[in-house]
């Protein structure tokens, strides 16, 4: 049995506010999906920011974790403001999310990025944000810090310490709900999920 085609027609689009990143007003009719007909003359804000990416940075030779701790004023009004998270950035326009998590390793911790693996990507607050996130794992080697000093931007005012963990305690703190970032506790159950990646193969 086909399923009848949805529709949504946007009735008008308009900017209401633009400064690093912009709020466009919307003004739409769509179908319902828990009944018949339609709902008309919907009205909602919707932030556009691009979308962005992050990764979980795994030193498979000392089997440790590198996370990035920075003030986040977003956070700070319900705590923490100071906020260990996964290393992310945002991807700029015409930019492969994968280049993105390169570049920001370099900038950010001082890693650079071999074998990049999805682990997956989805709207962070479809409700209100055209956002996207790329969530990858980044297996890397000791010798792939090439830049111990990298704290972030400076043009940017960035200020980002690099942190880690072993692996054991990093899980361990993952279920216990230890991070406030929920990319991190999303790539931690993944990784949970997953005892042997990034362990090497016993020898025979």
């Amino acid at each position: 049995m086909a399923t009848k085609k949805r529709t949504v027609d946007v009735r008008s689009k308009k900017t209401v506010f633009k400064g690093r990143y912009k709020i466009d007003e919307y003004l739409f009719d769509y179908d319902r999906v828990a009944g018949k007909g339609r709902l008309e003359d919907v009205k909602r804000l919707v932030f556009e920011r691009g979308d962005s990416c992050a990764a979980l940075i795994h030193d498979v030779e000392r089997d440790v974790i590198v996370l990035a701790e920075q003030f986040r004023i977003a956070t700070y009004d319900k705590g923490p403001g100071y906020i260990v998270e996964a290393m992310a950035g945002s991807v700029e326009e015409d930019e492969e999310p994968e280049d993105c998590i390169r570049r920001e390793m370099m900038e950010e911790v001082g890693y650079r990025a071999g074998k990049l693996t999805l682990v997956s990507n989805g709207y962070v607050s479809p409700g209100s944000s055209s956002e996207r996130i790329f969530l990858y794992y980044a297996p890397v080697v000791t010798a792939d810090l090439v830049d111990p000093k990298a704290s972030g931007l400076a043009a940017e005012k960035e200020d980002i310490k690099r942190v880690e963990f072993t692996r054991e305690d990093f899980l361990a703190r993952v279920d216990a709900a230890f991070f406030d970032d929920a990319k991190v506790m999303a790539l931690g159950f993944w990784l949970k999920a997953q005892p042997k990646q990034g362990k090497p193969a016993k020898r025979k």
